[in-house]
């Protein structure tokens, strides 16, 4: 089974209603190396730890749990939501906390995030992003929860994953002011250039579902965008539920269906899928320091 950077189990389980024993068992079988529950509120990583231990002590082979419970990691970090901006300063304490107490407990988590910068504004979709929300004030308090999440993966000396949609300019200024380049960019949505300037910095791009969606118009330009990222800075990933790639659009994603994102990937690059797996796996072990 290919590794997924990027999913969000909860969700999928609770709120779409998948059964996410059943996931977690074919990724086991389908010998999965790593696979990355992310947080996105300053609270929800205990919660997420145990709706995972209860999805695998549901499954019936004492092996393959053994094997799932090796595999799944945790993040914990702060989706840039307007409410969580405007709280900033008690949401990382929070959060923090939140760490710390998990820690305690002998839950390590892998790295801090999803957080950054959203500036798509879709006023009906499930986010509610309008961009007349954003003025001066929640605009610079979007900016100093991303550098505070930046700077609190710095103190732990741990990735930090990065969401950024429609704000390459903002995103890339915060990351160069705070000066700490250990991380992802996910379900990556920019060209060339973009990707040049955070790979200059040291950060690693991740791919999505989207990749297998592209318009037929800009269909050349993703090509390219996917053989121009060098092979020691490529990820994949899934954000499940979300981002479901073809021949499954429409539908609820689970991280089972990653394989069609490498499929896609390794298609554009010229590689196996095998040998794609290979490089993912030893990015994450770098990476994550597995």
């Amino acid at each position: 089974m290919f590794s997924d950077t990027h999913f969000h189990f909860k969700m999928m389980v609770q709120e779409r209603g998948l059964n996410g024993s059943e996931i977690l068992k074919t990724m086991a079988q389908r010998n999965c190396f790593f696979g990355l529950d992310i947080g996105t509120r300053c609270d929800d990583l205990l919660e997420r730890v145990k709706v995972c231990h209860e999805e695998i002590n549901k499954i019936d082979d004492e092996g393959l749990k053994a094997k799932a419970s090796s595999f799944i990691k945790y993040s914990a970090g702060i989706w840039p939501d307007i409410g969580e901006i405007k709280d900033r300063q008690n949401a990382i304490k929070k959060l923090e906390e939140t760490i710390m107490l998990a820690g305690e407990q002998g839950i390590k988590i892998s790295a801090i995030g999803e957080g950054g910068l959203d500036h798509h504004w879709n006023p009906s979709g499930a986010d509610g992003r309008c961009e007349d929300d954003f003025d001066e004030e929640i605009y610079l308090g979007e900016r100093e929860l991303f550098m505070m999440q930046l700077k609190l993966a710095q103190k732990l000396k741990l990735p930090m994953i990065v969401h950024s949609r429609d704000a390459f300019s903002d995103t890339y200024e915060c990351i160069k002011e705070c000066g700490y380049n250990n991380g992802i960019i996910h379900c990556y949505s920019y060209g060339i250039e973009e990707a040049r300037a955070f790979l200059d910095l040291g950060w690693y791009i991740a791919f999505g579902g989207g990749v297998t969606y592209t318009k037929k118009t800009k269909m050349e330009q993703m090509l390219e965008l996917l053989k121009f990222v060098p092979k020691e800075r490529l990820l994949c990933e899934t954000d499940a539920p979300y981002l479901a790639p073809v021949p499954h659009r429409g539908e609820s994603n689970t991280p089972v269906l990653i394989e069609h994102v490498y499929d896609f990937i390794s298609q554009a690059r010229g590689v196996s899928k095998e040998e794609l797996s290979v490089t993912v796996d030893e990015n994450i072990k770098k990476l994550f320091r597995l």
